[in-house]
């Protein structure tokens, strides 16, 4: 049988190097002198990619081996009611006071003692000495010292606080007594996975990379490398899970998932819920006067009064609380000169605060998951965009709290996670190797997979004196 024409013959090399038409070559996918040189060294064109770091400074990490976290938490000292009306008319001696307040299933006021009564609308006060109470049905008779009467209609919404008592001579003494009141909150730790898998095919042709890691080592890693980016991207989503989650709402898409045996379905109290359901909310973006700031000192006030506190911020708001006290400096003849900076002509002119005191001691340090473009750093802002976190105010140092499992009064830093653990399981960071690649033989799966796992939630305690920093109502 003949050779078929087709295929052909390949080119024809000459002898000499001499470009001709039988040994031009077209396909440059091989092996030749047009091959790409290769940088060994991966470029790191967007630095340091992790986010984590906030909880690492604020809080700390500490077992438990309950399902659920409660914690009791010290209320007033004192009680003031807000919702509260009078059934005597402007200038009656005597009245009956109703309180309305939500909540309320027992008032805390004994005959013998003195009350301030005010309209809240008015400011039109008296001051009286209660002579009777109901305590079933929320009431309380008064008889004022003033002798023009009550100065309010009886229509005013009124506000009662005690400031005293008084009894006659050779009297009993005061009829019943009062408990204090605790607030018991609760959290419920979350589940959190990840997993990074490779072949066995892959994991025999090895390929070289050198890198600089996030964590501050360097160098080669062949498939690990995607590996080492897996457990850096599990570090971050367990910081930014506490600051996240949500409890699922009754009915909830969420909620409904009890018969889905994969996914989990209650949820956890993160930090910005808790702050935004018990906390203090500033809604209007960055506060950028010191009118501003001293609004939210006030509010300060009426809470834990916590001498410092750190404001964790994104760029924005970092550049106009510095716009802020720049504001306050008269910048000399000699040019700019910001609080303690001897800025001369002579070095590099520094624009930036770390902090002021201002009634308290406030810190002021750069949050990266505020700034990052793929979390929280690129929603909108301004005035039409809702709920965009732009910083929160942490109170520093710690407070004393009942822990309901301990069994006794224990000091706890105001941010902390707790995660599961026994003598034989500690779920704070686990990792394991499954498969049939890579050292592993545990099953017949032709590839080696690399699990994560946590099981933690975060107690945010006396989220009064926290303050969320975002846009909207």
């Amino acid at each position: 049988m003949a050779v078929l024409p087709t295929p052909g013959y390949q080119l024809q090399p000459s002898a000499e190097q001499v470009p001709l038409s039988t040994n031009y070559i077209t396909n440059f996918d091989f092996l030749n002198q047009y091959l790409p040189d290769t940088y060994e060294k991966e470029f790191e064109r967007y630095g340091n990619r992790t986010v984590a770091s906030f909880l690492r400074m604020v809080g700390a990490e500490m077992p438990s081996n309950s399902d659920m976290i409660k914690w009791a938490e010290q209320g007033r000292l004192h009680t003031k009611y807000v919702n509260c009306d009078s059934s005597a008319a402007a200038a009656a001696d005597t009245a009956v006071i109703t309180v309305n307040d939500a909540n309320v299933t027992g008032i805390a006021i004994r005959i013998g003692q003195t009350v301030f009564i005010s309209d809240n609308a008015t400011g039109l006060s008296n001051k009286g000495i209660v002579t009777d109470v109901d305590t079933a049905n929320s009431t309380f008779d008064v008889a004022y010292y003033e002798g023009g009467g009550q100065t309010f209609s009886g229509t005013a919404v009124l506000s009662v606080w005690i400031y005293g008592s008084e009894f006659k001579k050779g009297t009993n003494g005061m009829i019943g007594s009062l408990e204090g009141e605790d607030e018991f909150f609760e959290n419920s730790p979350i589940i959190i996975k990840d997993k990074y898998a490779v072949s066995g095919s892959d994991m025999a042709q090895i390929g070289w990379v050198e890198v600089t890691t996030e964590n501050g080592a360097t160098g080669y890693l062949w498939y690990l490398k995607s590996e080492h980016e897996t457990r850096l991207r599990f570090e971050d989503y367990l910081e930014t899970a506490m600051i996240e989650a949500v409890p699922a709402e009754t009915g909830s898409g969420a909620a409904t998932q009890t018969a889905n045996n994969q996914v989990g379905n209650k949820g956890s109290e993160g930090i910005f819920y808790v702050v935004n359901t018990r906390g203090n909310v500033w809604g209007g973006g960055n506060p950028t006067t010191l009118a501003d700031f001293d609004s939210i000192i006030s509010r300060l006030d009426k809470q834990g009064s916590i001498e410092e506190n750190v404001i964790f911020v994104n760029r924005a708001f970092s550049f106009d609380i510095d716009d802020m006290l720049a504001a306050q400096n008269s910048y000399g003849t000699n040019g700019t000169s910001y609080g303690l900076f001897d800025n001369d002509k002579d070095m590099a002119l520094n624009l930036g605060f770390t902090g002021f005191r201002r009634g308290y001691d406030f810190y002021k340090s750069d949050w990266k998951y505020l700034n990052d473009p793929t979390m929280r750093g690129g929603l909108p802002t301004g005035s039409s965009a809702a709920g965009t976190v732009t910083g929160l105010l942490v109170p520093a140092g710690s407070t004393n709290v009942y822990d309901q499992i301990m069994g006794k009064n224990a000091k706890r830093p105001f941010l902390h996670v707790r995660y599961r653990a026994s003598e034989t399981e500690d779920r704070r960071y686990k990792t394991w190797i499954t498969g049939s690649a890579g050292g592993a033989q545990t099953s017949d799966l032709d590839a080696m997979e690399v699990n994560f796992l946590s099981e933690r939630c975060v107690c945010t305690l006396g989220a009064n004196n926290f303050v969320l920093f975002r846009y909207g109502s």
